[in-house]
């Protein structure tokens, strides 16, 4: 599986791709719906920001403790770019893509840690890229490559209570549609969905 050796340059094409559509978070959007069923734009934002503090200590690190990233009094948008950017950083600076990294119990490389965490990045990149309008699609040669590593990592086991199931496309579609439709979003949502709506 050639594309695990280059999970550290996805997560950081991931982490680009997540804060283009962040820049579009204005204030107005946060109390506003995602597609995320049940989660406003702010709670999302938080979400992130946690993911990528996970994802910033266990590569930087090797391994993850059990607390949550503090907030501080930064707003959800500063604070996914500050948790972003300690990321960005670590990726351009970090080891072998090979090297142990110890995750709630298991052990995995760092490689395969940064492809999982891409995934979930992409797909939550794609629904803040939506709350707010914006519409981004997912990069294509992001999407090709986490197309088929997707059901690898997402599983029947594994997708209860993380994904919605997926969604079937009624025709051909770019790896991007692709890819959000098999993590349970529709990829082309009504012009009608707004921030407002679930």
């Amino acid at each position: 599986m050639a594309p695990l050796s280059r999970g550290l340059e996805l997560l950081e094409s991931a982490v680009r791709y997540a804060l283009a559509g962040a820049a579009h978070a204005d204030a107005q959007f946060l109390p506003g719906s995602t597609p995320c069923r049940g989660w406003d734009l702010e709670t999302l934002l938080d979400h992130m920001s946690e993911s990528l503090g996970v994802l910033h200590q266990a590569i930087a690190a090797g391994d993850v403790d059990a607390g949550p990233t503090p907030s501080g009094y930064l707003g959800p948008v500063a604070r996914l770019r500050g948790q972003a950017g300690k990321l960005l950083d670590v990726c351009a600076g970090t080891g072998p893509a090979d090297r142990p990294v110890a995750l709630w119990g298991h052990e995995l490389t760092a490689s395969v840690v940064a492809v999982t965490g891409a995934l979930e990045i992409t797909v939550h990149g794609w629904d803040i890229s939506v709350a707010c309008g914006a519409r981004q699609p997912v990069p294509p040669g992001l999407a090709a490559v986490l197309l088929p590593i997707a059901p690898l990592l997402i599983t029947p086991v594994t997708r209860s209570g993380l994904f919605a199931d997926p969604i079937r496309l009624p025709g051909p579609a770019s790896p991007g549609d692709q890819l959000v439709a098999f993590l349970g979003r529709q990829p082309h949502l009504p012009a009608e969905f707004s921030p407002a709506g679930d």
